[in-house]
């Protein structure tokens, strides 16, 4: 009880330098509240496959949003911990005894998340209807969609948070409490020891564990690499370990960056140099909003425009056609003949149908497919066929992609029609597994009722300059218009990247703003610490004006660390997608996200660079010698 008279007096009288972490953690715990409640609404809703694309996109925000803000309010407690070890030695020198130094910080950390739960939670109610409205308002959810009554997601995050506080506090006061009292005293203006054994251990084991993730995944299934999950939880791996090794890899970008500096100048830039490697927790804590933002930006933006590349190229690679026309006509048999009535042409009429499998426990599993014309199916697509012909399709066969594991060409596969009615289809070919539409095959026959929604022509050695415009001419009494390959391709890409990106700004929106309100707080809680070593370089003769601009060169210096730091993960990320794609077989170029990257770096040095001056003018807002006493 002592001990926790002791802590609750201490939040008392400390309240001001606690603000930091309250407002981390009280943030961190509202966003989690807010994904929380729309993946429970979005649950209770009846099912279907928009609800389904809806749910694992709240999911994977929730999931993003839990890690970014554990990795965030974890880094910051530690950091205040840290920041205390000169009261601590003091503790100890009265007479305290380590278990009571760490019962004390843990009961502060404790009334201090459940405070800062609790206002995270009801913050987060109260914003969760926005973000239910904006789901409605940008067509990714029903639009009389209204937050659900579910009270499991409060619970979740309150204690998640809670947990999280905690952990990131024990791990810190146990440190603090292995220490001596002098020790502490002597090293309380110094990080010494700031590697240690369990932070190497578990740095170097995530390490280890995101190496073995992505060799395996590269020898036995390359096409998980390019699955939303996978791309979204791997750079989570490396984050986390470059977040516990980040005092190993700070010094040497520190050292790079402020070579030439350091020596262009007579003293600010060594003194630049000197304080940021000198104070690593510090530097840690800073850079750690920067890393994760910038690498889960480059790392999902840059997934996204890497697969969305992928696909286009497959799809140019795999269309032979010349020009494609999409009937907007309620003849489209009509206009396909039209369109043979041109000389110098293969036109290959194809309609979309569904078509369900019967696995061999019975299993039904549906599907799309489309109807083709096996003599002209050849001629206007190339298909990555591995076994057998497409040439052999018929009214009694099926080509099928690898992943139906049917892959003997000849063997009988059961297939109910879009009218119910069931068959028997033999393989006549199977294609590799791709990242776009590869699909099942089959003839008119086998897709009843399906209307011709695309029409792909080749031209052939007999056409001439005037066959386009035939072509053309042929189609306009039909309200059809011919494109090109290209102006087909470009016309179908864009509908398909939109939800993408939806869900791609739904999972980043509330992570990189709450990233963004996190460094702001831990600069202005870093600087603010500093009053004493501000008011030293003043009584060395420092101006005011020449510390604000030390203090602002450092936490520009620290953000380009944490830069660069999350380009090397979401470089590695998006190496191993390449690397994932040329297995598969397609040629895509690796796409770095610059656009994005550079949006973000540079956000991240806005906030930073004008938080860091108005802390630093405020700490100094003391006379120097004043300042130096306290």
């Amino acid at each position: 009880m002592r001990m926790l008279r002791i802590a609750l007096k201490s939040l008392r009288t400390r309240w001001v330098s606690l603000i930091g972490a309250f407002t981390a953690l009280a943030l961190g715990v509202a966003m989690m509240t807010v994904m929380l409640l729309g993946l429970a609404t979005a649950m209770a809703l009846p099912g279907g496959e928009a609800v389904v694309s809806l749910v694992a996109a709240l999911g994977t925000a929730g999931g993003v949003s839990a890690f970014v803000s554990a990795f965030v309010v974890a880094s910051t407690f530690s950091y205040v911990v840290a920041q205390r070890r000169r009261e601590l030695g003091l503790l100890r020198l009265a007479g305290a005894t380590r278990a009571q130094v760490r019962r004390t910080v843990l009961a502060e950390a404790l009334v201090l998340g459940i405070v800062a739960s609790a206002t995270g939670c009801a913050l987060g109610r109260l914003a969760a209807p926005r973000m239910v409205r904006w789901l409605a308002d940008v067509g990714m959810a029903p639009p009389d969609l209204t937050l659900g009554q579910q009270n499991w997601p409060l619970h979740a995050a309150f204690w998640t948070g809670l947990l999280v506080a905690l952990a990131g506090v024990a791990v810190a006061a146990g440190r603090a409490g292995r220490l001596g009292p002098l020790d502490a005293l002597r090293t309380a203006d110094l990080d010494a020891g700031v590697m240690t054994a369990g932070r190497w251990f578990w740095g170097l084991g995530l390490v280890l564990t995101a190496a073995a993730l992505i060799v395996t995944a590269l020898v036995t299934d390359p096409a998980d690499l390019l699955h939303r999950k996978t791309y979204t939880v791997q750079p989570m791996v490396l984050i986390s370990a470059c977040g516990l090794l980040a005092p190993v890899l700070a010094r040497p970008l520190l050292r790079a960056f402020t070579w030439l500096p350091a020596r262009w100048t007579s003293y600010a830039g060594r003194l630049v140099r000197e304080n940021a490697s000198a104070a690593l927790r510090r530097t840690g804590a800073v850079a750690a909003p920067v890393l994760v933002s910038v690498a889960l930006t480059g790392s999902l933006a840059g997934a996204l425009e890497t697969v969305s590349a992928a696909r286009t190229t497959e799809a140019r690679s795999r269309t032979a056609a010349d020009f494609v026309a999409v009937p907007h006509t309620s003849s489209p048999d009509a206009l396909a003949a039209a369109l043979r009535a041109v000389p110098g042409v293969t036109v290959s009429p194809s309609a979309l149908t569904t078509l369900s499998l019967v696995e061999q426990d019975g299993t039904v599993v549906r599907s799309e497919a489309r109807t083709a014309e096996p003599a002209t199916l050849a001629t206007t697509a190339r298909l990555p066929v591995l076994t057998g012909s497409v040439s052999a399709l018929d009214d009694d066969g099926i080509v099928l992609p690898e992943e139906w594991g049917q892959t003997t060409v000849g063997a009988p596969v059961q297939v109910v029609r879009a009218d119910g009615s069931r068959a028997t289809l033999r393989v006549a070919a199977v294609l590799r597994d791709g990242l776009g539409d590869n699909g099942l095959y089959v003839t008119a026959r086998n897709g009843p009722g399906a209307r011709v929604d695309r029409i792909e022509i080749r031209l052939t050695a007999a056409a001439d300059v005037t066959t386009p415009d035939l072509l053309r001419a042929a189609a306009r009494p039909f309200g059809t218009t011919v494109a090109t390959r290209e102006e087909w391709l470009a016309a179908t890409a864009p509908a398909a990247s939109r939800i993408a990106w939806l869900r791609t700004v739904l999972v980043l929106g509330l992570a990189l703003t709450y990233t963004g309100i996190a460094l702001a707080n831990t600069l202005v809680m870093a600087t603010t610490d500093r009053r004493r070593e501000l008011a030293l370089l003043r009584l060395a003769g420092a101006t005011r004006a020449q510390v604000i601009r030390l203090v602002t060169t450092e936490s520009v210096l620290v953000v380009a660390v944490g830069a660069v730091l999350g380009c090397a993960v979401a470089a590695i990320q998006l190496g191993t997608m390449h690397a994932g794609l040329a297995l598969l077989g397609a040629g895509a170029p690796l796409v770095v996200p610059w656009r994005s990257l550079g949006l973000v770096t540079g956000a991240c040095l806005l906030i930073a660079a004008p938080c860091a001056a108005l802390a630093a003018a405020w700490a100094l807002r003391r006379r120097p010698v004043t300042a130096a006493a306290r």
